[in-house]
C-alpha cells in the first residue's frame, strides 16, 4: 500500500494506508505542499507517537473508524452486536479507489471487511475544489443473523494547537446562541433527540487556536448533515490525541441489519481555515453556491401574511395586502396557516389538506389569480408531517401516528406526527400535496413547516425517527420531481430544521419565528456561519415584535433584514404613508444590492466594544464592491465607540465609502457628526481594514448601512 495526499484550495488530507487495517489520518488542515513519496513517508514517520511506559507495545492507531482492536480507548467509531457477539471489529483493508485527476473534487473510496464479525465497510471521502471535506461510512451485514447497529460515526483528528471549542445552542425564538469554552480533557458531546435538527442544534462544532475570531485564528469544524436525531462531539484524550466527529443518533433496535442489508451514515462535513470563522463560512458558502440545485434566479422579496391576518382569511383583505405589496415592490406573496378545512385556530384541521369551502367558497384560485395578476409569485403554507386529533384524517386513521402502541406521545401545539414510513400515510400526503399543486399551477412556493419534536416516536413497535427522516426526504424528492418549478422553504417552528441534508431538497430556511431585529442580528449572524445569505429568510416585522413586544424603528428592522433572503412579515395594508414610502425604499435598496449580497463573501467584525457594537458585511469576490452594516445594540461606557474596521477589501485599491443613499439616516445623538458622512471618504482597502472609519454616535438599536465602491480615478 502507500501514502495518499489529497490537496485542494490550500487544504491537505494525508492518509497512511501502508498497514493491513483501516487508513490513518495523518493530517487534515493546512496545505503541506507538493511532497513526493519520500517526503510523505518522512511526514508520516514524524507523526508517529512514541511508546511510553504503562502503554501498548505499539502506538494505538486512530483510523477513519476508530477500533478498540487497534488500541483505541476513546469513543469508538462503530458500536453494535449480533445477539451479543461480533461487538468488536478488526477491519482489514481490501482495496482503494482514488480519483484525484484534474481540478475538480478529489475522491477516495476505502473498502474493508472483518470476516470473523461478518461485516463489510466502505468509506467514501471527498475533498472538493474549495477545500471542503466530506466523509461517509457504509456498513453491510455479511454474517448470519441480524446485526443491531448502535452507532457508526466518522471521526477526524485535530492537532493539539486547537485549545478552544465553539458551538451553538438555543430554543424557540432564540436559535443559534453561541457558547465557547476551553477544550479540556474528556468529551464534549452534543446530542439532538428532537426527531428534527432542533432549535438547539450546533450547526458547526468548531475547534480552534486560542483566541480565534471571525477574521483570524486556525479553526477546524464539522457539521452532521441529518435532519433527525444526531450527535456531534469533540474528544481530547490524555494520550495527546484530539478528535471531532458526528453522525446519526440511533435508538435501541432502530437499525437492525438483516443479512445483506446496509446502513449509510449521514455526510459529515469537515472544513479547515486559517482565516478564522469567516474562512470556514467562505468555504461552506462557496461549496453550497456551486451545487447544481442552488437557487440561481434572484431571490424574490417575500411578503408572508401570517402576522398581518393570522387565521382571519378574507379574500378582500388579502387582495388589498397583495395590492399594497405590489406597490412597495414585493415579488412573492405567501398565504400562511388557515386555508384548509376546519383550520380556524391551531387546535384543528392539520391533515385535512383540502381548501376550506366555508372560508374559500370559490377556492384559492381567485386569490392566486389576483396575486399573479399583480406580477407577484404565489406561495402557500403547509405542514404535511403533522395531524391534529381534531381532524377528519385522525378520526379515520388514528393508527397512522408515529407513536408507541397503546398511547399517544405528549401533545405539542395540539398536534401529533404522521408516520410517513407507513406507506398508506406517505401515499395520502403525497397525493394531497401533488393534487394541490397540480390543481393550482400558480403555486410556486411552499412554506413547509414542522411545529413539534418527535417525542416517543414509534413505528410498528420500534423506534421510528430514522424511518421518518428518510421518508420525509423521499417525499420532498418526489414532489420536486413532479413539480420542479416549485420552491420549498424549510420552516420548523422557526429554525428547528436547519441542516445541509434538508437543504439538498429545499431552497431556503426560516431562521426563526422571532422577527425582533435585535434578536435577529445574532440569530442571522450565527446561522450564516453555515449558510450563505440567500438561503436564510430575513423578514421585516412590525414595529412591535410579535414574539418579544420590543419596539424598533423601521430603519433598524430593515437594515437587519437586508442581509439575507429579504421579505416582510407585517400588515402593510394598514401602515402610514410615510412608512410605506420608507419601506419601498428599503425594498428597492435590497433589490439593487441583491446581486452582491447573494454572491459575495460574508465578513463579520470583531469590534472591541462588543457586544454594544456589531458590524458585518458582504464583499464581492473580486473586491470591487462591498456593503457593511454597523449596529449599535446598547450603550457603552465610552461616549464614542472606536472606529469600525471594514475587512475583506483589496489593500492596494482606493474606495469610496459612504452611507447608502435613498433611505433615511438612523437616529443619532450627534451635535456634529463626522464630516466624512456627507460626501463619503476615499481610503485604501488597507486603511479601511486596519484603521477603519469613525461612525456617528448612534442611539441604541440603530443601524448604519455603508456602501463601498471603487473611488474615481
Amino acid at each position: 500500500m502507500t501514502i495518499l495526499h489529497l490537496r485542494r484550495a490550500r487544504t491537505s488530507l494525508v492518509l497512511d494506508v501502508r498497514g493491513p487495517g483501516l487508513p490513518r489520518v495523518v493530517h487534515w488542515g493546512s496545505d503541506v505542499g507538493d511532497l513526493d513519496a519520500e517526503g510523505l513517508r518522512h511526514l508520516v514517520d514524524a507523526t508517529v507517537p512514541p511508546v511510553v511506559p504503562s502503554s501498548f507495545d505499539e502506538p494505538p492507531v486512530l483510523s477513519l473508524l476508530p477500533e478498540p482492536s487497534a488500541g483505541w480507548s476513546g469513543r469508538p467509531g462503530l458500536a453494535g452486536h449480533r445477539d451479543g457477539r461480533d461487538w468488536s471489529t478488526a477491519f482489514h483493508l481490501d482495496g482503494l479507489d482514488v480519483d484525484d485527476t484534474g481540478t475538480g473534487a478529489a475522491g477516495l473510496t476505502v473498502r474493508a471487511s472483518d470476516q470473523a464479525a461478518g461485516l463489510s465497510l466502505t468509506i467514501e471521502i471527498t475533498l472538493d475544489p474549495h477545500g471542503l471535506l466530506t466523509v461517509r461510512h457504509v456498513l453491510r451485514n455479511d454474517g448470519d443473523g441480524a446485526y443491531e447497529l448502535r452507532e457508526l460515526t466518522p471521526v477526524l483528528p485535530v492537532p493539539a494547537v486547537a485549545t478552544e471549542l465553539l458551538d451553538l445552542t438555543g430554543r424557540w425564538c432564540r436559535e443559534r446562541s453561541p457558547q465557547r469554552h476551553p477544550w479540556q480533557y474528556g468529551s464534549w458531546v452534543r446530542e439532538g433527540r428532537h426527531g428534527r435538527t432542533g432549535h438547539d442544534a450546533t450547526l458547526l462544532l468548531v475547534a480552534g487556536t486560542a483566541g480565534f475570531g471571525f477574521g483570524d485564528g486556525e479553526v477546524w469544524a464539522v457539521h452532521t448533515a441529518w435532519s433527525g436525531d444526531h450527535v456531534t462531539f469533540a474528544e481530547r484524550h490524555p494520550t495527546g490525541v484530539s478528535t471531532i466527529g458526528g453522525g446519526e443518533l440511533l435508538a435501541p433496535g432502530e437499525i437492525r441489519l438483516a443479512t445483506g442489508e446496509s446502513y449509510t451514515t449521514p455526510l459529515l462535513y469537515a472544513v479547515w481555515s486559517d482565516a478564522g470563522l469567516d474562512g470556514l463560512s467562505d468555504v461552506l458558502h462557496t461549496h453550497l453556491r456551486a451545487r447544481p440545485g442552488h437557487p440561481r434566479s434572484p431571490r424574490p422579496v417575500t411578503l408572508n401574511v401570517w402576522e398581518a391576518v393570522y387565521f382571519d382569511h378574507d379574500l378582500d383583505r388579502l387582495r388589498a395586502l397583495a395590492d399594497r405589496a405590489a406597490q412597495i415592490g414585493v415579488e412573492r406573496f405567501v398565504l400562511d396557516d388557515g386555508w384548509f378545512r376546519g383550520r380556524r385556530d391551531d387546535t384543528a384541521g392539520l391533515g385535512d389538506w383540502y381548501v376550506d369551502e366555508d372560508v374559500w367558497p370559490d377556492g384559492l384560485q381567485p386569490l392566486i389569480d389576483h396575486v399573479t395578476g399583480r406580477g407577484l409569485q404565489f406561495g402557500l403554507w403547509v405542514e404535511p408531517e403533522m395531524v391534529n386529533p381534531d381532524s377528519d384524517l385522525f378520526r379515520a386513521h388514528a393508527d397512522w401516528l408515529l407513536a408507541v402502541p397503546g398511547r399517544l406521545p405528549p401533545a405539542w401545539r395540539n398536534q401529533q406526527v404522521l408516520d410517513l414510513a407507513r406507506p398508506e400515510a406517505y401515499d395520502y400526503v403525497l397525493e394531497r400535496l401533488d393534487a394541490l399543486l397540480t390543481a393550482h399551477p400558480g403555486i410556486g412556493y411552499l412554506k413547509w413547516d414542522h411545529n413539534r419534536d418527535l417525542t416517543e416516536a414509534g413505528h410498528d413497535g420500534r423506534p421510528g425517527v430514522h424511518g421518518q427522516t428518510v421518508a420525509v426526504y423521499r417525499l420532498l424528492d418526489e414532489l420536486r420531481d413532479r413539480h420542479p418549478g416549485v420552491e420549498i422553504e424549510s420552516c420548523s417552528s422557526g429554525g428547528a430544521r436547519v441542516d445541509l441534508a434538508v437543504l439538498e431538497r429545499t431552497d431556503r430556511v426560516w431562521a426563526s419565528d422571532c422577527n425582533d431585529a435585535l434578536e435577529r442580528l445574532s440569530i442571522q449572524r450565527w446561522t450564516g456561519l453555515l449558510l450563505p445569505p440567500e438561503l436564510v429568510g430575513t423578514h421585516i416585522g412590525p414595529d412591535r415584535s410579535h414574539t418579544t413586544h420590543r419596539v424598533h424603528d423601521l430603519g433598524f428592522r430593515a437594515a437587519t433584514a437586508l442581509f439575507g433572503h429579504s421579505g416582510i412579515e407585517w400588515d402593510i395594508a394598514s401602515i402610514s404613508a410615510a412608512d410605506q414610502t420608507e419601506l419601498a425604499a428599503w425594498v428597492a435598496l435590497h433589490k439593487r444590492l441583491r446581486p452582491l449580497l447573494h454572491t459575495g463573501r460574508v465578513v463579520r467584525v470583531d469590534h472591541p466594544d462588543h457586544p454594544a457594537v456589531w458590524a458585518h458585511g458582504v464583499v464581492a469576490h473580486d473586491k470591487t464592491r462591498a456593503v457593511y452594516a454597523v449596529a449599535r445594540l446598547a450603550t457603552s461606557v465610552a461616549q464614542i465607540p472606536g472606529a469600525v474596521r471594514l475587512p475583506g477589501l483589496d489593500p492596494d485599491r482606493r474606495y469610496l465609502v459612504r452611507p447608502v443613499p435613498d433611505v433615511p439616516a438612523p437616529a443619532t445623538i450627534n451635535l456634529r457628526p463626522p464630516a466624512w458622512l456627507g460626501a463619503g471618504a476615499t481610503l485604501s482597502g488597507a486603511a479601511l481594514a486596519r484603521i477603519g472609519v469613525q461612525l456617528p454616535a448612534l442611539h441604541p438599536e440603530q443601524s448604519l448601512v455603508l456602501e463601498v465602491t471603487p473611488a474615481a480615478s
